[in-house]
């Protein structure tokens, strides 16, 4: 098959940030598909231009085996108008065919959901092309906007993303989600239960190093890996840390919190204003260099903001990073499906609960090394059993099969 995978912040590992299409691609070309990733050439994660000169608007280059096509969106820095401008305007390059002029027509084109008007352009080009289109809902759409910003159902926004939403999920041939609790949700608004499929982050554990025990220096690490954002509620961890210093004891606990974000200047503003010295704030890494740093950690931390939209469940790639790693997790959130309980591959909080997850650092921190170690190794026996991305690309290549297969009946009938 010849596939094309749309999703405006698909990223090599040479970045920092979503590699889950490449590392899918990848896969795909290894099973013999020809496949091509379709992305933003601005860095979301950085907010830099990365791989366009002046003038260019789009630039076809292989990363790592796998072929890109870049489209030049404009700059942003925060989540404001020019954030949707950014978004339209990458929208608007797909719908024009000429930007993709020089690739060979897909059999099926993949239109990824973090920008919904990236998979509403990704599916007015299926059609232009006449070939099936597949949903991949990464992100509940308008519902994000009702759980995190508070609008109601009623507002303009909202009304309009819900009429594009429903759209997407007539006119998509397959419906792919990242949610584990969102199979009926979707199901319901589609009409297409047995056409909806989880399928989701997943890892190469064929690029994870063999774990190591960190050097004892007389601290407990705990690290946080990813995006300084609303859906992370990272204010927690400060209220958290705040209560371990003023509590002291040993050993001596330090937060590292390594990546960038909208909040991370104010978080890291709070940190010096109210004095919280256990936490260090560092820069992003690429994702080529996540496994080296996650050695340096003796324990993990996934916090969720305390939000109704998380029920249906998530599926960020810094869990499956840090389940391969070896090493206990502490999860702070409220889901329908934890993959830390999943894997008996450390210690789950509640959302929002800074008291809680004082306990929890605090109780690992107690732990002997091997307790912690057998937390780490279930969790790695977990990941290579259910999310080792060769697994996960063969269901993917089954939902495609099914998608142009059923496709071609349709056009045969007429």
């Amino acid at each position: 098959m010849k596939i094309w995978i749309i999703n405006q912040y698909a990223v090599p590992p040479s970045q920092a940030g979503p590699t889950r299409h490449y590392s899918f691609a990848r896969e795909m070309i290894r099973r013999g598909h020809e496949v091509t990733v379709i992305a933003s050439s601005f860095d979301h994660v950085c907010r830099r231009e990365a791989h366009l000169h002046d003038g260019e608007r789009y630039r076809y280059e292989v990363m790592d085996d796998v072929p890109f096509l870049w489209l030049w969106a404009p700059p942003y820095s925060g989540n404001d108008l020019s954030r949707v401008f950014n978004m339209l305007t990458f929208a608007g390059w797909l719908w024009p065919f000429w930007s993709a002029r020089r690739l060979q027509k897909p059999d099926v084109i993949i239109g990824s959901v973090p920008t919904i008007f990236a998979a509403l352009a990704a599916l007015r080009l299926a059609g232009h092309l006449h070939v099936p289109f597949v949903l991949e809902v990464r992100d509940l759409w308008p519902q994000a906007l009702i759980d995190f910003w508070g609008l109601s159902s009623g507002h303009p926004a909202v009304r309009f993303l819900r009429a594009v939403e429903s759209h997407l999920y007539r006119c998509s041939e397959r419906i792919i989600t990242l949610l584990p609790g969102s199979l009926d949700y979707l199901s319901e608004r589609s009409g297409k239960g047995e056409k909806v499929f989880w399928l989701p982050n997943g890892i190469d554990l064929n690029l994870v190093p063999a774990p190591k025990k960190r050097a004892k220096d007389g601290s407990f690490t705990v690290m946080f890996i990813g995006n300084h954002g609303l859906a992370y509620g990272l204010d927690v961890l400060l209220d958290a840390a705040l209560l371990l210093q003023r509590e002291g004891g040993s050993p001596s606990i330090r937060f590292r919190l390594v990546g960038d974000g909208p909040d991370k200047a104010r978080l890291k503003s709070r940190a010096g204003e109210e004095g919280i010295g256990i936490i260090h704030f560092e820069d992003s890494v690429p994702k080529m260099r996540i496994y080296e740093l996650l050695q340096e950690a003796d324990a993990f931390l996934m916090i969720l903001k305390d939000s109704p939209i998380f029920k249906k469940g998530t599926s960020p790639n810094k869990v499956f990073d840090y389940l391969a790693s070896v090493r206990p997790i502490i999860h702070c959130g409220d889901t329908t499906f934890d993959y830390i309980v999943e894997g008996r591959a450390g210690i789950s909080v509640p959302a929002g609960d800074a008291r809680a997850l004082a306990n929890a650092v605090s109780a690992l921190a107690r732990m002997p090394d091997e307790t912690l170690m057998d937390m780490g190794r279930h969790g790695r026996c977990y990941v290579e059993e259910h999310f080792d991305i060769g697994r996960l690309a063969g269901g993917l290549e089954k939902v495609l099969y099914g998608a142009v297969h059923d496709f071609g009946l349709k056009k045969m009938r007429g």
